[in-house]
């Protein structure tokens, strides 16, 4: 039930990305269109659009996680991993952003990725099935590594993360079974509630830093937590 739980509270998390972005992610409208008189309902084809880079990023971390997400857990969940992914790839995001200074990035907005940008940022996101590297650490350093810029690297990512971490969770539960106690339920809906009131905060928190800052600070604070990991459970 906990590596279950722990997965299906990201739904919170899906939630608030949904909110705050709703209309970045919803491909329906309502209102006058040009040379019409009548308001009527309309597709957003750029929305429409990115959905579909979306849907192309997830292909190659579903293709991983079906293969290997048993392996991982019986075999990886680790804190020495966990602990290691956390400071290996903390200092991989700051490598990174150090490799972009003073250059100007390739990709300014969602709008202007490429399928083949999704894909790479979706092979990418295929290193986040190693417990402790985090699904966004991942994608973030793979749009950054191919000129995306900050902001861009962020939205794609929470965009990225409503179907991937949907689809994960269904698959938890699946494994888990349907046969949950009452306390279970009211566990994992408590659990979501938390998530999505702090997710909620913290998106327009990051949203607003990256815009002015880069991601060296997340690449710190990944090392000192990984190192701090390694330490407590080998002086255990």
């Amino acid at each position: 039930f906990k590596n279950m739980f722990f997965v299906v509270i990201q739904l919170g998390a899906i939630m608030a990305v949904v909110v705050t972005f709703w209309k970045r992610l919803w491909p329906f409208g309502y209102g006058e269109m040009p040379g019409m008189e009548k308001k009527k309902c309309y597709v957003k084809k750029e929305i429409f659009m990115m959905w579909f880079k979306v849907v192309v990023a997830c292909i190659p971390g579903v293709a991983i996680t079906l293969l290997f997400d048993d392996y991982v857990e019986a075999h990886l969940q680790t804190p020495y991993i966990i602990g290691a992914a956390l400071a290996f790839y903390g200092l991989v995001l700051i490598l990174v952003e150090q490799s972009r200074k003073n250059k100007l990035p390739r990709i300014e907005s969602v709008d202007d990725l490429s399928f083949k940008d999704a894909f790479l940022i979706g092979l990418f996101q295929c290193l986040s099935i190693i417990p402790g590297t985090s699904r966004s650490a991942s994608t973030i350093i793979g749009a950054l590594a191919i000129g995306i810029n900050r902001t861009t690297a962020a939205e794609f990512t929470f965009f990225l993360a409503v179907p991937v971490m949907a689809g994960l969770s269904f698959i938890k539960i699946l494994k888990f079974g349907f046969d949950f106690t009452s306390t279970e339920i009211a566990v994992l809906l408590v659990g979501c509630a938390i998530a999505f009131l702090v997710s909620m905060v913290v998106l327009r928190a990051l949203m607003n830093y990256v815009k002015k800052h880069d991601y060296k600070i997340f690449g710190y604070y990944r090392i000192l937590i990984g190192i701090a990991v390694i330490l407590y459970f080998a002086l255990a």
